[in-house]
């Protein structure tokens, strides 16, 4: 109804009819419109975009001194701080936000830089999943105890890095992001991990290396581990593998001679499989040319050599010849005489003179002879003062029966 009981009893008391005619008048027109929804009391507020918590990919369109603007697509915008990007943001990248919820007034969602650490956390506010920033006051046997603006949480050892740290203390008193993975707030208990946050930021970067690389480039890395068959050397986000083979032209028996967890070294980048994202590295293509490639001309079949002994086995001997180039002494060309081991003609470390007997640059194989590099084992001398010792004749043999 346009007016109240008490309105209509004020109007037929104390007004004339016209007025009576202009009120109902203005009533037909109001088609029985509230005071309320006449004067917008009732009036809806505008609805903002969708505000579901969660990751949103936007576009950054543009930045000022200490913000940063999103678009969403639509009329869905937002705003961040800018001190929440580890790098200085380009207009027109694009990235995972996440939404925290939507200022009416602004008109904007209000976001925040996905991995970037809370900027309050209490008891009260705590969820599984949340990056947190603390500092790491002791390490224990199991890892590390951090503090959480005043709330104490626990790291486990193998939460702290993608790769295994041997020495936990060098973390004490340095401030690092979390994120929580479990808590318990009657037991004032969390679990943190910092792992999960590096591995997130490894794949991203891994994926926009692999779109970088190309066989042939050279790359800077850092040896992750050092096993039989080679090492692991991370090139920024990808690991590649560093075969025994491509460490040096020489033959290497143990990588660990070459390289050691935590070189920085410069690599070739062998091989590519993008489905896969492995790669084959090589350090011995950086560190000079091939000496196999004219050995053929220089060790010819026939010349002499001198070599230096590396490695006995059964079968014969190893014989660096230079480094790079190596080759088998085999136990049948040792000696003139026979032998039963190796090791009755020469040792690890002997240098001694030889000849080719073979060259295969493209096998990487080269074989030598001991026994043609020296004359034949003399022959006894019988003493010319001596009389030849008769020979014992052999019994005659008859034949037939004796009775």
């Amino acid at each position: 109804m346009a007016r109240n009981r008490a309105d209509d009893a004020y109007k037929d008391k104390f007004r004339p009819d016209a007025d009576a005619k202009l009120d109902a008048q203005i009533d037909a027109a109001l088609g029985g419109m509230s005071d309320d929804d006449l004067y917008g009391f009732n009036k809806p507020k505008p609805a903002g975009p969708a505000t579901d918590s969660g990751d949103r990919r936007g576009r950054i369109i543009s930045i000022d001194k200490d913000d940063v603007f999103v678009d969403f697509g639509g009329k869905s915008q937002g705003i961040l701080p800018l001190i929440q990007f580890d790098e200085e943001p380009k207009v027109g990248q694009e990235l995972e936000f996440n939404v925290e919820r939507y200022d009416s007034e602004e008109g904007l969602l209000i976001l925040s830089r996905k991995g970037s650490a809370a900027g309050s956390v209490s008891w009260e506010t705590l969820e599984v999943g949340q990056i947190v920033e603390g500092t790491v006051t002791a390490v224990n046997k199991g890892g590390l105890e951090v503090t959480v603006k005043t709330m104490r949480a626990f790291m486990p050892a193998g939460q702290v890095d993608v790769y295994h740290v041997p020495d936990l203390s060098q973390f004490i008193n340095q401030k690092m992001t979390a994120e929580v993975t479990a808590f318990e707030r009657q037991g004032r208990n969390i679990v943190l991990s910092r792992r999960n946050i590096l591995e997130r930021e490894r794949e991203e970067k891994k994926k926009t290396l692999l779109e970088e690389l190309a066989e042939g480039q050279v790359r800077r890395g850092t040896v992750r581990s050092v096993m039989d068959f080679g090492a692991f050397v991370d090139l920024g986000g990808v690991d590649g593998l560093l075969h025994v083979s491509e460490m040096s032209f020489r033959r290497v028996r143990n990588p660990g001679e070459i390289v050691k967890t935590g070189d920085v070294l410069d690599v070739k980048v062998l091989k590519i499989d993008r489905e896969t994202g492995k790669l084959s590295l090589s350090l011995k293509e950086l560190r000079g040319v091939d000496p196999w490639g004219d050995a053929q001309v220089r060790y010819s079949v026939g010349s002499p050599v001198t070599g230096r002994v590396t490695k006995i086995e059964t079968f014969g001997a190893f014989i660096e010849v230079e480094e790079g180039i190596e080759g088998l002494l085999p136990i049948s060309e040792m000696s003139h005489r026979r032998i039963k081991s190796p090791a009755e003609i020469v040792k690890e470390g002997d240098t001694v003179r030889l000849v080719v007997l073979s060259v295969d640059p493209v096998a990487r194989r080269m074989s030598f002879s001991l026994k043609q590099a020296a004359p034949p084992d003399p022959v006894p001398e019988a003493n010319p003062g001596e009389p030849p010792k008769p020979k014992k004749k052999r019994p005659e043999l008859r034949g037939g029966l004796d009775f």
